[in-house]
C-alpha cells in the first residue's frame, strides 16, 4: 500500500535535486569566460537529457537490480521486469523513486563539465556523460545503495558524498588532467595564472540555488515522511545541512582573508558547497556541533585542494570541482567513522566505521579513475577530447555552436547601415535645399579675442564620472563626449587575486571624458578636473591637452567659436 506523503515527500525532492542542474549551470557559466557560456549552458541541458535517458534504459537496473555477487545490478532493460518495483521503499510509489534516482545520478556526471570547461570537445563530453550515467555512476552506487559489499559491510553514505560527489569529482580530476590547461594557464616555468570568470553574480546564484536544492538532495533521500523517527530526521538533516554549509562559507572566508588580505569571493562560493558536499553523507548520523566541525574541516579542505591541485599538480579547473567534490566528498565519507554519534570515532564507537569508510573512498575512486582513465583514453583516440587551438583562443561558443556571443543584446551595435527611421525622426532636407557650408580657409580655432580652442581628453575610473560631471557642470561646461574604454597605464592597475593567484596585467574598464573648450578656459578645466578626481591613489587617470584646428556644426554650418556656443 502506497503512502501519500512518503509519495510525495520523494517527488518534491526530486524537484528541488533538479532545481540543482541549473545551479551547477549558472555556478560554471559565472567561473568562466564569456566566449564559452553557450557552451556549458548545453552541456548542464544535455548531460542531464542523455542521463535521463540512458539510466532509465539499463542505469538503474545496474544500479539497484538483483545483485550479482555485491559488484553490479542485473540489467533490466527499459525497466520491464521487476526491478523497478522491487527496489522501491515502502510506502513510495516505483516511478517516483525512480525519478529521485535519476537526478541523482544526472549530478554525478554533470559536475565534470565544470572541471574540462573551455576546452572540451561538446561531442566528446556527450559520450563520456553517457558512460558515467549508465556505468561508472550506477555501479559504484550499487556497492553503497544497491545491496552490493560496501553497503553489506556498513559504509554509511546517507545521501552521498561518495556515491555521487566522490565518483564525479574523480571523473572530474581524470578529465581535467588528460584534456590538459586552458591555454596561457601556466607559464614556461609553471607557475599558475589567474583566469578569472566573466561572471561572480551568476556564480553566485548557482550556488544559492544550489544551498536550496540541497535540502532536497539530504532531505528527501530520507524517502519517506511519516513517523516520529523519520520527521525528528528530517528536521536534524535539514538543520546539519544548513549549519555545515554556513560553517564551510565562513571558514573559507577567514582563510582566505587571512592567506590573501582580502576575503575572496569565489572561494568563499566553493566553501558553500564543500561544507554541503561534506555534510552529506552523515547528515543523519551527526549532532549539530558536528556538523558545524565537518563544515570546518571541508573548507579548510577545499582552500587547500584548490592550491595544491592547481600550483603543485597542474591540473586546471576552472571551477573548483575537483576540490568540492572529490576531495570534500572523500572528507564528508570518512569524517563520518569520525562524528556518528552512535559509531563514530569520537562517540566511543571504536574505529571500525573509520576503517570501512577510508576503505570505501578509496575502493570507489580506483574504479572511477580506472574507468575514465579507459573511457577518456578510447574519445581521444577516436574523436579527440580537445578543440584546436584557434578555437579555444576564440571560444567555443563560435566554434561549437554558431553563437557570436551568449550575451549579444548587450553589445553596441556595429555602425554599418542606416536604421531605419521612426515616426519621431525629422525628415532630411534635400541635399539642394541644405545649408552650404561656406568654403572658408581663414583660421577658425580661436575665438575673438584670440584663445585658441582645445580639446581636453580625461581618462578615469568609470565610478567617478558623476563628480566629474558635476564639477565641469559648475564651470560652465555643458557638452561632453563619453566613451567606454579598456586599458591600464605603466603600475599595470592595483593589485588584484583570483582564487588565491595574483591576476597578471590586464585590461580594466575606464571612460574617456572628451571637452572641447574656447570660450572657458581649458586651464580653469583642466584644474577643475584634478581637484574633482584627486584621490591619491593608483588610477585617478589621466587629462590629454589637444589643440583644435576647427569644428563644424553640421546642421547650420557653424564653425569655430561660433560652433560651440549655446543658440
Amino acid at each position: 500500500m502506497y503512502s501519500s506523503v512518503d509519495t510525495i515527500w520523494v517527488l518534491l525532492g526530486a524537484a528541488l535535486v533538479f532545481f540543482m542542474q541549473p545551479g551547477f549551470a549558472m555556478l560554471e557559466a559565472g567561473l568562466i569566460r564569456a566566449k564559452n557560456v553557450g557552451n556549458i549552458i548545453i552541456k548542464n541541458v544535455i548531460d542531464l537529457s542523455l542521463g535521463a535517458i540512458v539510466y532509465w534504459l539499463v542505469g538503474f537496473s545496474i544500479m539497484f537490480g538483483l545483485s550479482n555477487a555485491g559488484i553490479i545490478g542485473t540489467p533490466d532493460f527499459f525497466l520491464l521486469g521487476d526491478t523497478l518495483g522491487n527496489a522501491a521503499p515502502d510506502g513510495v510509489t516505483p516511478w517516483s523513486f525512480f525519478i529521485f534516482q535519476t537526478v541523482f545520478a544526472a549530478t554525478a556526471a554533470t559536475i565534470v563539465s565544470g572541471s574540462m570547461a573551455e576546452r572540451t570537445k561538446f561531442s566528446a563530453y556527450c559520450i563520456y556523460s553517457v558512460v558515467i550515467s549508465v556505468i561508472v555512476y550506477p555501479i559504484s552506487g550499487h556497492w553503497i545503495w544497491g545491496g552490493g559489499w560496501l553497503g553489506e559491510l556498513g559504509f554509511h553514505d546517507f545521501a552521498g558524498s561518495t556515491a555521487v560527489h566522490l565518483v564525479g569529482g574523480t571523473a572530474a580530476l581524470v578529465g581535467a588532467a588528460l584534456v590538459g590547461p586552458r591555454i596561457g594557464k601556466y607559464s614556461k616555468s609553471g607557475k599558475s595564472r589567474a583566469i578569472p570568470g566573466h561572471s561572480l553574480s551568476l556564480a553566485a546564484l548557482g550556488v544559492f540555488i544550489l544551498w536550496f536544492g540541497w535540502f532536497g538532495f539530504n532531505g528527501g533521500s530520507t524517502v519517506s515522511a511519516t513517523g516520529d523517527d523519520t520527521l525528528v530526521s528530517m528536521g536534524l538533516i535539514f538543520t546539519n545541512t544548513n549549519l555545515a554549509a554556513a560553517a564551510g562559507a565562513a571558514i573559507v572566508m577567514i582563510t582566505t582573508w587571512i592567506r590573501y588580505k582580502k576575503p575572496d569571493v569565489s572561494m568563499t562560493l566553493n566553501g558553500v558547497l564543500a561544507g554541503l558536499v561534506g555534510i552529506t553523507a552523515g547528515c543523519d548520523a551527526v549532532s549539530p556541533f558536528g556538523a558545524i566541525l565537518i563544515g570546518v574541516i571541508s573548507g579548510l579542505a577545499v582552500v587547500a585542494g584548490v592550491e595544491i591541485i592547481d600550483k603543485k599538480f597542474r591540473v586546471d579547473d576552472p571551477v573548483g570541482a575537483v576540490g568540492v567534490h572529490c576531495v570534500c566528498g572523500a572528507v564528508g565519507t570518512i569524517c563520518v567513522g569520525l562524528f556518528s554519534v552512535s559509531e563514530g570515532l569520537f562517540y566511543g564507537g571504536g574505529a571500525r566505521l573509520l576503517g570501512v569508510q577510508v576503505l570505501g573512498v578509496i575502493v570507489v575512486a580506483a574504479w572511477v579513475v580506472v574507468a575514465m582513465l579507459i573511457t577518456f583514453s578510447v574519445i581521444r583516440a577516436a574523436i579527440g577530447l580537445r578543440v584546436s587551438k584557434e578555437e579555444e583562443i576564440e571560444g567555443l561558443d563560435i566554434h561549437e555552436h554558431g553563437i557570436e556571443n551568449s550575451y549579444a543584446d548587450f553589445l553596441q551595435a556595429p555602425l554599418t547601415g542606416t536604421p531605419p527611421a521612426s515616426a519621431s525622426d525629422p525628415v532630411p532636407a534635400p541635399i539642394e535645399t541644405a545649408i552650404p557650408v561656406a568654403d572658408v580657409r581663414e583660421q577658425k580655432n580661436t575665438r575673438p579675442d584670440g584663445v585658441k580652442m582645445s580639446k581636453v581628453s580625461i581618462i578615469t575610473r568609470q565610478s567617478m564620472f558623476e563628480t566629474l560631471e558635476t564639477a565641469m557642470s559648475t564651470i560652465g561646461i555643458t557638452g561632453m563626449t563619453v566613451s567606454n574604454l579598456l586599458g591600464y597605464g605603466i603600475q599595470k592597475g592595483h593589485p588584484e587575486y583570483y582564487r588565491g593567484v595574483e591576476v597578471q596585467a590586464r585590461l580594466l574598464p575606464k571612460i574617456r571624458v572628451e571637452i572641447v573648450v574656447c570660450k572657458v578656459p581649458v586651464e580653469t578645466v583642466v584644474e577643475t578636473a584634478k581637484k574633482a578626481l584627486y584621490t591619491g591613489n593608483i588610477g585617478d587617470g589621466k587629462i590629454f591637452v589637444y589643440d583644435v584646428e576647427n569644428v563644424v556644426r553640421i546642421r547650420t554650418g557653424e564653425e569655430g567659436y561660433d560652433a560651440l556656443q549655446d543658440e
